[in-house]
């Protein structure tokens, strides 16, 4: 990887992951680990453009059908490119389907781009990630088989101490904070070929005193309340958190933004 190359164009495609969720702006509106990355990458290039194409809740097969051929229209110099997790953590996964459709989105990106990115996601302490981290795995092995024969860059989170940390997780245990999301930009600034800003984006954080038992279990009792059961139901229903939302940033323009 060439050190502190110039990239003029950058293309984000994925689902709530890449769209931000939950790092929330006042407006309402998620900024995220992609407009992180935009904003530093604009700050280096005059005229750098960025679009965002992810939306909350796709599943691989969606981001196949609905943003891969955007981006490949774009012909960017960076595509970044995370999904396939939502069909992990369904209670019926084809993980062969999800591998194919997988390949056909790197087949496709690959050569749309001067450098594609991917990622093994991050994954947070508990019992959810032990009941679907066979999945997980399978899908990372497929990310670096991938990488491997198209030349992408693989930012490997999932082996990051501390994005591992709870703490570094949104109430619905489903999302990053904004401190998770500013590791993350960190994370692929480096896969880039960029000098680091943050030597230690991957330290796990400091110890402190854990939840006394009772604040634990009033936690549990929100999270299954707000966004448990509403996630259980999307799923039985067939509906999605995405639908009918429009892509974060659909069209490649000029950049002005947050940076990190």
């Amino acid at each position: 990887m060439q050190k502190n190359p110039t990239f003029t164009s950058l293309v984000a495609v994925g689902d709530s992951f890449t769209e931000g969720m939950s790092d929330l702006l006042p407006d309402g509106s998620y900024r995220g680990w992609a407009d992180l990355l935009a904003g530093r990458m604009a700050a280096r290039t005059p005229g750098f453009r960025y679009a965002n194409l992810a939306v909350r809740g796709k599943l691989i097969a969606q981001i196949v059908e609905e943003q891969v051929p955007v981006a490949v229209a774009m012909q960017p110099d960076v595509i970044t490119l995370v999904g396939g997790l939502n069909d992990t953590l369904r209670p019926k996964c084809d993980m062969g389907r999800v591998r194919d459709l997988l390949t056909e989105a790197v087949e496709r990106l690959a050569p749309a781009c001067k450098q594609l990115v991917l990622m093994r996601s991050p994954g947070r302490q508990g019992p959810v990630l032990e009941r679907f981290r066979p999945r997980m795995e399978e899908l990372f092995s497929c990310v670096d088989d991938l990488a491997a024969l198209h030349g992408a860059v693989v930012v490997d989170l999932y082996g990051a101490p501390s994005l591992s940390d709870p703490r570094q997780w949104d109430v619905d245990r489903l999302h990053l904070t904004a401190e998770g999301h500013r590791r993350v930009a960190e994370a692929v600034w480096q896969a880039l070929g960029h000098e680091p800003e943050d030597t230690e984006w991957r330290m796990p954080m400091p110890a402190t005193a854990p939840p006394a038992w009772v604040a634990r279990r009033v936690g549990d009792a929100r999270f299954a309340r707000q966004y448990l059961l509403p996630w259980i139901g999307r799923r039985l229903t067939g509906r999605s958190s995405g639908d009918g939302l429009p892509p974060k940033r659909p069209d490649l323009l000029p950049y002005e933004g947050p940076s990190a």
